[in-house]
């Protein structure tokens, strides 16, 4: 790959939480580094991946899902992802497929106007829909913007995302390589390991325990070939304490079973995890407890 004649830049992905911006960029990098789950609101900071190709490279920022906030990390969410848009080469923005246009898209179609980059729409979960009626959503979307590109995918089955990075190439600057070939994420180990257990933790709980869960990493080691890792997961209640153990420790057994075979394949090494649980209330508005969870301001400036 000759830098003088490769494509590089940065691209950001927008949109209403749940929309499947987490799944679209693990789908285009070839593996999994940001959470997913049913639940909305799950990508909590702004996560950088990267993908090298004979073209060039692009590193993605996923955002967390621009929304009405509730609380103090509601706000934090929703200025990384607002302040994103300030910085990249390239804006992904995803929606549903659908011909309804609601208040959060409409606020995001604003945010859009404002800025002078680039902006493919990316209508996904085309899976979930007749081939045809993706038609009449392109239409419905293009009077309201005027797009770059509009590119439908399925980020769950892989369909048409190879169209979607020639469109991005199509748009990025030529210049040098930021990370070796070889990078796909910026994010600190102990951090993606926190993501798995909190995504673990999400999709086992299922209902039972509302949004207000982080992980904290409390060590981290290798001894031989082995990593051990104490970590706490940490809820705003007593009672969601209880649920999170579950009946003779089952629920806590599950996540950390779950969680362990993830980590053990990322890593490529066996995983001695040991889970407890801890009850800080109302820490999603708490700004010391964020900034300990590693939701801080500091990290927008992409520094």
């Amino acid at each position: 790959m000759d830098d003088k004649f490769m494509k590089s830049g940065f691209v950001t992905l927008i949109g209403r939480p749940n929309v499947g911006k987490s799944t679209l960029m693990n789908r285009l990098i070839g593996q999994k580094i940001a959470i997913t789950s049913s639940k909305p609101q799950t990508t909590r900071n702004r996560i950088r991946t990267v993908l090298t190709t004979e073209e060039g490279q692009i590193v993605f920022v996923d955002t967390p899902g621009i929304h009405k906030s509730k609380n103090k990390l509601g706000d934090y969410m929703v200025h990384v992802a607002e302040h994103t848009l300030e910085e990249v080469d390239v804006i992904l923005w995803l929606v549903e497929p659908t011909n309804f246009i609601g208040a959060g898209e409409r606020h995001i179609i604003e945010e859009l106007k404002k800025v002078k980059i680039p902006v493919i729409l990316v209508i996904n979960k085309t899976d979930t829909v007749k081939k045809e009626a993706v038609y009449s959503f392109i239409d419905t979307y293009r009077q309201e913007l005027e797009f770059a590109e509009i590119v439908p995918v399925s980020a769950l089955k892989g369909d048409n995302t190879d169209e979607l990075v020639r469109c991005i190439f199509q748009y990025l600057p030529r210049g040098h390589a930021f990370f070796d070939e070889d990078t796909v994420t910026d994010q600190p180990m102990r951090q993606i390991v926190a993501e798995l257990i909190r995504e673990k933790a999400l999709r086992l709980l299922e209902e039972e325990v509302p949004h207000g869960v982080a992980v904290s990493i409390e060590s981290m080691k290798e001894t031989g070939k082995i990593c051990h890792i104490n970590a706490a997961i940490v809820c705003e209640r007593d009672s969601h304490k209880g649920i999170i153990i579950g009946k003779g420790g089952q629920m806590l057994k599950k996540i950390g079973m779950a969680a362990r075979r993830e980590i053990e394949e990322m890593l490529e090494m066996q995983v001695n995890l040991k889970l407890f649980v801890k009850v800080k209330k109302d820490w999603r508005d708490n700004e010391y407890l964020l900034k300990n969870f590693g939701y801080h301001p500091k990290d927008i400036s992409g520094s």
